[in-house]
């Protein structure tokens, strides 16, 4: 048995998906924990003010050789990497199954002794209960919920060979970096409109800081290995109802204007439609559950792993709309679908001006 990494001296971690928003927070999280010795695989350059402080390599994690050639003296994997839901069903399979299978054999081959797998609540797919517990049934929604079930099955295939495997599960998560869908939001609240949201709002929609996810990570890395080779859910300890989260932000921009809520089936079928019109800016995980409650157990992290977050859901919201603020000029003019730059808004562009 592997012994137990020390959290003074971990030796290279390997991060994939370091260029990405959870990546870069991480970076930071672990240089901060005297974490000296980090190596990046992703498929776009690591931009950051960082970049010369970590080794970073552009490349696939479906590329074999790539993978081999990084995972060279890693003690620990952070894998983050995945093709998100707007990426086609194709990239999300071959990324998000087949890339995390090709880590998984390399990190066991190279002697890699633990190896956290970022999965999602997606999981779950739309339940019909909560809290959700990590024993309950696995459905997922769409090509990225089945695609992180499949990718868990691979982490149990490797966990039966005697490698580390802490699975987190989050909710969605924001905070400094975080782009994507809440830009929209966030471009509405600063210019002074109000938002409109799938549902009355009354709905609990749990959500989660990306400082609490990366100490929910730390945690995985350097506690026991028989504590953390395990499954959790990680998000938020302290949530309202999504109207009344939502409105803290529209609150903070001052403009006085109000979250409005809409019937979700109406909003549901147009938003269907708009999608095979590749006109929605939002996707079916999103608008699926938007109007539901949504909220998992940290129960078990909190027990087993010490888990104690520290941002609600409006702190958070509220944090990652004060960085969009402060960083705007960075990308007012970028879009794209991942988590680092906003989405486009579609339809949605031409309803802001009756909100």
């Amino acid at each position: 048995m592997a012994t137990t990494p020390s959290s003074t001296n971990p030796g290279t971690v390997l991060i994939t998906g370091g260029s990405g928003f959870l990546g870069i927070n991480l970076v930071r999280k672990l240089l901060s924990k005297g974490v000296t010795d980090l190596r990046s695989l992703d498929l776009v350059p690591f931009d950051y003010p960082e970049k010369d402080r970590i080794d970073a390599t552009v490349g696939d994690i479906r590329d074999t050789d790539a993978v081999a050639k990084c995972m060279g003296g890693v003690r620990w994997v952070i894998h983050t990497a995945a093709a998100l839901p707007l990426y086609s069903k194709e990239d999300i399979f071959t990324t998000d199954v087949i890339g995390t299978r090709n880590l998984l054999e390399a990190a066991q081959k190279a002697g890699v002794e633990r190896f956290v797998m970022i999965s999602s609540t997606a999981v779950y797919g739309i339940p019909d209960h909560h809290p959700l517990l990590e024993t309950d049934e696995m459905i997922g929604v769409g090509p990225y919920g089945h695609a992180k079930i499949d990718a868990e099955a691979e982490c149990l295939k490797a966990r039966e060979k005697g490698l580390c495997v802490p699975i987190i599960r989050p909710k969605s998560f924001i905070g400094p970096e975080r782009l994507g869908v809440f830009a929209m939001f966030y471009d509405w609240a600063r210019t002074g409109h109000g938002f409109p949201m799938i549902g009355n709002g009354k709905n609990r929609y749990q959500l989660l800081d990306v400082e609490d996810l990366c100490d929910a990570i730390w945690l995985c890395l350097t506690l026991d290995r028989d504590t953390v080779n395990d499954v959790f859910n990680i998000g938020a300890k302290e949530y309202t109802t999504m109207g009344e989260d939502y409105q803290a932000v529209l609150d903070e921009a001052g403009y006085g204007k109000r979250i409005h809520g809409f019937p979700a089936a109406p909003m549901i079928w147009t938003l269907r439609f708009l999608e095979l019109l590749h006109l929605s800016p939002l996707y079916k995980w999103i608008y699926e559950t938007a109007s539901k409650d949504s909220f998992v157990s940290i129960e078990k992290a909190e027990k087993q792993l010490g888990f104690a977050p520290r941002y609600s859901n409006k702190d958070a919201l509220l944090r990652n709309y004060h960085w969009y603020l402060a960083n705007l000029d960075s990308f007012k003019d970028a879009t794209g679908v991942s988590h680092r730059v906003p989405w486009k808004q579609g339809i949605l562009s031409l309803a802001k001006k009756f909100f």
